[in-house]
């Protein structure tokens, strides 16, 4: 080889190497490109949502001896859920189901708190949260006028409200009672108190003897369809003093 031949040879060398460094180059760039796109892939990607209950906190109220049922749901890709009562009670009467229905009929009325809580066997984690339900009274019985003395008379009045689904088969009566337990009517009523009726006035009142009365007042509703019976009362919280009379 001559020396100029020598000469041409290296510039191609250099040519080469330099050709080799820029793929190097490029490969590497190409691969840091890739992870890069790679972890943006994973950031974006969405995480699987935590286990929550749906429900909200206030259920839908019932009253004594009526059917219910209301169930409790999850959402966060639950496999297998099972419900449990964590703590509080429950209106007796009812009970919460392991697949989470509550069902029954609640024996009285109240306000009652408890918690509940959900657990996905198939990934062996629980959430709880707590939820209030109300017993209220199907049929209701309130003074609208206070039994009150007027001359030789005693008088006043009450509200009735039906809130049940139904109609109800009402016998409404008034009674005061002596001192030797003599009970003596001075009010009474029955007929068909329609669903939905709210406040209605039920006046009352009957002359008495000269002496002092206790106000007994009692609304008892039937459905006889479905073999229920309300009963709601009021009494005054002393004797009534008729002074003017035989």
């Amino acid at each position: 080889m001559t020396k100029r031949q020598r000469v041409r040879w290296v510039p191609g060398l250099a040519i080469l190497l330099a050709c080799a460094a820029g793929m190097a180059c490029q490969l590497e760039s190409a691969r840091a490109s890739g992870q890069q796109a790679e972890a943006q892939d994973t950031a974006a990607a969405p995480q699987e949502p935590g286990l929550v209950i749906e429900n909200d906190s206030e259920l839908p109220d019932t009253y004594p001896h009526a059917p219910y049922e209301f169930r409790f749901r999850a959402h966060g890709r639950v496999s297998a859920p099972h419900w449990k009562l964590e703590k509080g009670a429950l209106p007796p009467g009812m009970k919460l189901e392991d697949d989470g229905l509550l069902h029954g009929k609640a024996e009285h009325v109240g306000e009652f708190q408890f918690t509940v809580s959900v657990t996905d066997a198939g990934r062996e984690r629980a959430v709880q949260k707590g939820f209030v339900l109300r017993v209220t009274s199907a049929l209701s019985l309130n003074w609208k006028a206070g039994a009150h003395v007027n001359g030789n008379r005693i008088e006043g009045s009450a509200q009735v409200s039906n809130t049940t689904p139904d109609d109800v088969d009402l016998t409404f009566y008034v009674l005061a009672m002596a001192p030797n337990g003599r009970a003596t009517a001075i009010g009474y009523q029955h007929f068909v108190l329609k669903r939905g009726t709210l406040a209605m006035e039920l006046p009352f009142g009957e002359t008495l003897p000269r002496g002092g009365y206790l106000v007994h007042v009692d609304a008892v509703g039937e459905v006889a369809a479905k073999k229920l019976i309300y009963r709601e009362y009021l009494e005054t919280p002393g004797r009534l003093q008729v002074a003017v009379g035989p």
